[in-house]
């Protein structure tokens, strides 16, 4: 199944809310949670139908084959095919190997990639959206955390090219409007 102009609208789109996530200090599993967090936020704010954790076309491996993997998040929206959003911290095949699955099955397939950067291309129609984060050891002991400031390198607005013309210098201050320079009589 080929995306399309609407699944990279809605990968954009998608990538604008979560260049908007702030954090500090945080695990893996809780970074992970707030970018589901986010996601579901920014399907329902669509009036989409959310489901976390949602049943997978594709089924597990054996000897669970009869059961089936599960996604982060689903939508079911009604001006267009569902759309369905991995959020991951490493590259796993397992992961585009879900996505294209639900991709052939007519959903639009989203992969919100996380990490200090170095992201992967997953292969079509799968479309990625990108969290970079900065890491360092934790301070409590732990393994590593997380933080990520909002993006803020975005350019400054285009100005007018239109010049103005000759303006002349003005002595300070400026006298009242009216030529009086006199101030104004009190009242009563």
């Amino acid at each position: 199944m080929e995306v399309g102009v609407d699944g990279e609208r809605l990968a954009v789109s998608l990538a604008d809310r979560i260049d908007t996530v702030a954090f500090t200090d945080l695990t893996t599993d809780q970074v992970t949670a707030r970018l589901i967090d986010t996601v579901v936020g920014w399907a329902q704010e669509r009036g989409w139908r959310v489901y976390r954790r949602a049943s997978s076309v594709l089924p597990l491996p054996p000897p669970m084959s009869a059961r089936h993997s599960v996604l982060d998040v689903a939508c079911a929206r009604p001006d267009g095919p569902p759309v369905v959003v991995e959020v991951d911290h490493g590259t796993r095949r397992r992961t585009w190997e879900k996505l294209r699955a639900e991709a052939e099955a007519g959903r639009v397939p989203l992969w919100v990639r996380w990490g200090a950067g170095r992201f992967v291309a997953p292969p079509p129609p799968i479309l990625m959206v990108t969290c970079e984060v900065t890491r360092r050891p934790d301070p409590a002991g732990g393994s590593q955390v997380y933080s990520r400031l909002p993006r803020t390198d975005k350019p400054p607005p285009a100005h007018s090219a239109a010049r103005g013309g000759q303006v002349a210098a003005v002595e300070l201050p400026l006298p009242p409007s009216g030529g009086s320079t006199s101030p104004p009589a009190p009242t009563t």
